[in-house]
C-alpha cells in the first residue's frame, strides 16, 4: 500500500510561490523514488499567514494550519528563507534554526513537526537563472547568454531579480518598436518554475541544500534510510 505525504509551503512572496509550487512538488516525487516502498504525493498547499509576525511566529503559523488542514497523516512544511547573500549561513543561524527549536518545543497533534528548509542564495531568481535557455524561451530571445547579461553563474550574482529584469529590458527595446505588449518579470516565475529541468537546478549548492533537506524528511517520516 502507498504511503502518502502532504506538504505545506511558506514562502516569502507570492510570486515565489508561483515560481516554487513545481519545484517542490517535482523534488519530492524525484526523491520518493529513492524510497523501497511506493510514496506517493498527496495534497499541497500553499500557505499564507497573519501579517506583521515575526519569522518563527509565521512558521508556527504555518506549522498549525498544516496540521489541521492537511490532515494527521505524514505532513511536511517547506519553508523559504531567502539568503540575501553569497552564503545561507546566517539565514539557517537567524531563522531556520530558530524556527525549528520552537517547533519542537509544540505538540506534535497542533503542529507539522518537519520542517523543510529553501534557502536559496542572494534571491530565489537565482535558481531562474539556473536554467538560461529556458529564460530565453520564455522572454522570446535568440541572444547570446552574455548579451542579455545572463552569463555569470547564478549564485556568483549579488542581484539575480534585477540581471533578469535587464535582461527583459533589452529585448523589449526591439519588441516595443514591432508593438508588442511589455513582458514583466512577473509573468516569469510561474512558467519557470513549471518547466525548469530539476539536473538544471541541482547545479546550484543551494538547491542541493534544499533537496537534502527534504531527504532528511522522508527520513524523519522513515520512509528513507540512506
Amino acid at each position: 500500500m502507498a504511503r502518502q505525504i502532504s506538504i505545506g509551503l511558506l514562502t516569502e512572496g507570492v510570486t515565489d510561490q508561483r515560481f516554487l509550487k513545481s519545484i517542490v512538488e517535482r523534488t519530492f516525487k524525484e526523491i520518493s523514488h529513492e524510497c523501497s516502498q511506493q510514496i506517493t504525493i498527496g495534497e499541497f498547499k500553499e500557505i499564507n499567514t497573519s501579517s506583521g509576525l515575526s519569522f518563527v511566529e509565521k512558521v508556527l503559523e504555518a506549522a498549525k494550519t498544516v496540521k489541521r488542514e492537511l490532515g494527521f497523516g505524514m505532513t511536511v512544511l517547506c519553508v523559504q528563507a531567502d539568503a540575501d547573500k553569497k552564503s545561507a549561513k546566517d539565514t539557517y543561524k537567524n531563522k531556520i534554526n530558530p524556527a525549528k527549536k520552537a517547533l519542537a518545543e509544540k505538540e506534535e497533534t497542533e503542529y507539522c513537526k518537519i520542517l523543510v528548509a529553501i534557502v536559496p542564495v542572494q534571491e530565489i531568481e537565482a535558481w531562474m537563472l539556473a536554467d538560461k535557455e529556458l529564460l530565453k524561451s520564455e522572454i522570446r530571445s535568440k541572444k547570446t547568454n552574455a548579451q542579455l547579461g545572463i552569463a555569470r553563474p547564478p549564485e556568483k550574482v549579488a542581484n539575480p531579480k534585477e540581471i533578469i529584469e535587464n535582461a527583459i529590458r533589452i529585448v523589449e527595446k526591439e519588441r516595443k518598436r514591432r508593438g508588442h505588449k511589455p513582458l514583466k518579470i512577473a509573468a516569469l516565475y510561474q512558467p519557470i518554475g513549471n518547466e525548469i529541468d530539476l539536473k538544471q537546478l541541482d547545479k546550484l549548492p543551494s538547491y542541493q541544500d534544499f533537496k537534502e533537506n527534504a531527504r532528511e524528511a522522508f527520513r524523519s517520516l522513515n520512509l528513507l534510510h540512506k
